[in-house]
């Protein structure tokens, strides 16, 4: 079973940075993508920021110029290094790893979220 695992979050001002940080864990054999969503109460949850084990990236479109993604896979981490937050990125920030796995002597797909740490922005 692989574990998912985020820190990072916390309550900010408008305008600051903040970088969430995520880790995979388990009999990993391999990555092929990982992702950042988010929830706000009330509403659905929604990809924030994507990337795959070839290096591609695409974003959710408020969150373009403000927010990047980047990871090392062999590692089985990625980042979310937020900038010029707002008041409406506030939300559980939830990352999703998907790859493969080793179970017993076998090769099987994985797709794992992590438990969410909520990102406050507020005066």
């Amino acid at each position: 079973q692989v574990h998912v695992v985020e820190s990072g979050g916390g309550l900010v001002q408008p305008g600051e940075s903040l970088l969430l940080s995520c880790t995979a864990s388990g009999n990993i054999l391999s990555i092929n993508n990982m992702a950042w969503y988010r929830q706000a109460p009330g509403m659905q949850r929604e990809v924030v920021a994507r990337m795959s084990s070839g290096g591609a990236t695409d974003y959710e479109d408020s969150v373009k110029g403000r927010f990047n993604i980047s990871g090392d896979f062999h590692m089985n981490t990625v980042f979310l290094q937020m900038q010029i937050l707002k008041p409406e990125d506030t939300a559980v920030y939830t990352c999703y790893a998907g790859g493969l796995e080793k179970v017993g002597d076998a090769a099987s797909r994985f797709g794992s979220w992590g438990q969410g740490t909520q990102v406050t922005v507020a005066s």
